[in-house]
This record gives structure tokens, sequence and C-alpha cells, in this order.
């Protein structure tokens, strides 16, 4: 039986060959209904006609609300994040984003939800680049999708820091808390959501996953902050010495020991 859905997709693969676009692992990319609804065919179409995607790859990664995808524009590797709108966890989503200024009045329906949430992580992409922390690149922007600089080699994404072999465990932590003060007092965020699962290593350390970066007057924002601080401290426990919790928060916030989250 064709569905509407069979319909679309392949019109969409239609038009986008007509335009000259190429998509790698055909069957990857078709695969995941939750993933490829009408919106988020409709969405890839036009980012398509504006020449913002060249190759469309298989996939690099699967999270709880996101799928990430090896991309191209005029050669050169991108990646491809695209939110689930029917899948993707509501519940979760709007712990972050209630108390976040920058998205007040979004309105109440899922699909309003994830496209705030995907702007959302654009923005807080970008406050982190222009803060000097290593991220993926914010490109571009549009509903339940965005184009973000690929980080790896050879159409291989970088391993997350739980899978990799550290050189130099000491300085790599050093490096991290160094990223955790940096996205505080430069970009005036806290990841929320910061572990050996968020972090990618490769050339260097790069920070992922930051939809749930919550600004410094989020209500939550400290306790975030502590938690971030208490997974990375827990990640390298048995790999080199680290500093106490009080010690990293202070050093991060300027505000006394005596703060109980």
């Amino acid at each position: 039986m064709i569905t509407h859905r069979d319909d679309l997709q392949d019109r969409f693969d239609d038009e986008i060959a007509a335009m000259g676009v190429r998509i790698k692992d055909a069957n990857q990319f078709k695969v995941r209904d939750d993933v490829f609804d009408d919106v988020t065919l409709l969405a890839l179409y036009k980012l398509v006609h504006k020449k913002h995607l060249s190759v469309i790859g298989g996939a690099i990664s699967t999270g709880k609300e996101a799928n990430v995808f090896y991309a191209e524009h005029d050669g050169e590797p991108i990646a491809l994040k695209i939110y689930r709108v029917r899948s993707a966890n509501f519940t979760t989503m709007g712990v972050y984003m209630t108390g976040d200024r920058r998205f007040s009045g979004i309105g109440s329906s899922r699909k309003a939800l994830i496209f705030a949430w995907a702007k959302k992580e654009f923005s807080n992409l970008k406050r982190a680049d222009e803060a000097g922390i290593p991220v993926p690149k914010p490109l571009i922007w549009d509903r339940n999708i965005l184009l973000i600089g690929f980080l790896g080699k050879d159409e291989q994404p970088y391993p997350q820091l739980r899978n990799a072999t550290l050189e130099d465990p000491a300085a790599t932590y050093e490096t991290i808390i160094g990223y955790i003060k940096t996205l505080y007092t430069g970009a005036k965020l806290v990841h929320a959501d910061l572990s050996e699962y968020n972090i990618l290593y490769g050339d260097q350390v790069y920070m992922i996953d930051m939809g749930q970066s919550v600004t410094l007057d989020h209500p939550q924002a400290l306790r975030f902050l502590v938690r971030d601080i208490q997974n990375i401290n827990r990640f390298f426990r048995t790999k080199t010495e680290v500093m106490e919790e009080r010690e990293i928060f202070t050093a991060v916030t300027g505000i006394s020991n005596d703060y109980e989250p």
C-alpha cells in the first residue's frame, strides 16, 4: 500500500535529484518514519532549494530527541540534525524551556515546542562559538532542522569522550573545566546536560548537544551547573586527580562555597 508519506518522499527524492543533490545510503535515509515526516521533508526540500545541501548521507547518531546525518555543502562536510516532531520527549524539553525568557510565549503544541527547541540549540551554539568554545559551527536553522559543522574525519564522527582513548586525561579534564567556566562567563550559559556522552574527543575537545542549555537567569541554572560539574568529576575521578566540586563551582561563578543547590 502506497501512503501519502511514501508519495511525498518519492517526490522529494526525484526533485532533489533533479537539482543535483545526491543521497548517500538511501535506505538509512528512509527507514525512520518518525524522523522523515511531512514537516521534515518539506523543510529539507526548502534547504535543498536554497542550495544549503548538496549531499545527504547516512546516520551519524541517534539520540533521545534527534537524529544526526552526514551531509555536504559544495563538497564541505556538514551535519544535518533533525529533531523528531512525533517522538521527541515533549515533557523533558519543557523543563529546560520554562524559565528561558528567550522563548516565552511559544505556544503549547508539540510542533511549536520542537521548532523552538531547535532554534534554542542554534542560538546556544552561536553564543558558545562566539565565546570561543569548540562546538559544532551553527550554520542554518529551519523549523526542526539544524545544519551544523561536521566534527570528524573521513565522514566518520569523532568519538564521544566515553569511548575515546585519552592521551593526557589530566589535561583533558582541565580543558573541560575551563570550557565550563568560559561557557558561564563568556557565553552566559550553563550546558545543563554535560557528560561523557555530550563531549566529543578528536583533534580537540568539543561540546555538543546544547538544546537544553540555559541562560544564567534560568531558575534552575545553578542546579544544572552543579550537576554538570558532578558528571565531569565522576567520569574523570578514576583517570586523574579532580578538583573539589565546590571549588570548581566557586571558580566558575564567583559564588562563595556556602551555596547549597
